[in-house]
């Protein structure tokens, strides 16, 4: 049997397993059957952790479909609350987590804000990396966006329809399409990003080896980073997804950004 305790962040819902209860099973095809919607437990992704002090721990994320990540900003602070409510927390106590995109610091902001087991959390998420680029699909179509590291890669494409869709396309089916260009050997993670003021964007995610979900962390990071740098809106800027509402507040090229924004426990349990 497998521990787990399922979390979830603005709906972008994670499987948090200790890396000794994991061992000895093969992590993508472990991920892969625990994340399954209806015959497993169902999750975006699967954290396995292991404490490394009082408030350090080391994550490494599996993607619903097997394929490694090198971090989730939401699976991150829901690793974070969960660390915040083992070690009984308060506002202001920080936990240092390691990712495969480095260290990252988390800082819990408010304690039962949303009910007794959800914790906001801040996330420094390091400086990104940004710049315009145009791709084209395998039909010849070309989607111009700016491309965005937040230790993990993001195309971010602006539009202007309150549907996301780009010439009567749905951003899924464009989403899904330009995931898997050659032009990201690695695939990508997509955002659609829509501008409702200079303090405010809505987004949809499709997110690679996922498909569409409901919130993003470093999705809402790369989106704001589009936002501020190339359409004028400015930090703190509340990013806006189905799932729920993050901020995210950014000085500009060079700086570090940080993430706000809720993380609920939902239930714990043991999956074969």
């Amino acid at each position: 049997m497998i521990p787990f305790t399922k979390a979830h962040a603005c709906g972008n819902d994670f499987l948090i397993v200790s890396e000794e209860d994991a061992a000895g099973h093969d992590r993508a095809e472990l991920a892969r059957r625990l994340c399954a919607r209806n015959t497993g437990v169902g999750a975006d992704g699967v954290e396995f952790f292991r404490w490394t002090g009082i408030c350090a721990g080391h994550i490494s994320l599996r993607n619903a479909d097997g394929s490694e990540a090198e971090i989730s900003g939401n699976g991150t602070r829901c690793v974070a609350a969960w660390m915040a409510l083992k070690m009984d927390a308060r506002a202001g106590d920080e936990m240092r987590i390691e990712t495969d995109a480095g260290s990252r610091v988390c800082r819990v902001e408010k304690v039962g804000a949303g009910g007794i087991n959800t914790i906001e959390i801040g996330a420094g998420m390091g400086a990104p990396q940004f710049a315009p680029r145009t791709v084209r699909l395998s039909g010849g179509m070309p989607i111009s966006g700016v491309e965005v590291s937040i230790g993990n890669p993001h195309f971010v494409v602006g539009v202007n329809d309150a549907d996301c869709s780009i010439d009567g396309s749905a951003w899924q089916t464009i989403g899904e399409k330009i995931c898997v260009l050659p032009d990201f050997p690695h695939r990508t993670n997509v955002e659609f990003l829509r501008v409702v003021n200079l303090r405010e964007i809505e987004i949809r995610i499709f997110e690679r080896g996922v498909g569409p979900t409901l919130s993003s962390g470093t999705g809402a990071c790369a989106a704001a980073v589009a936002a501020i740098a190339f359409q004028g809106c400015q930090s703190p800027l509340r990013v806006v997804a189905p799932g729920g509402e993050q901020t995210v507040e950014w000085c500009g090229a060079g700086t570090e950004l940080k993430l706000s924004g809720p993380a609920a426990m939902i239930a714990v349990g043991e999956a074969w």
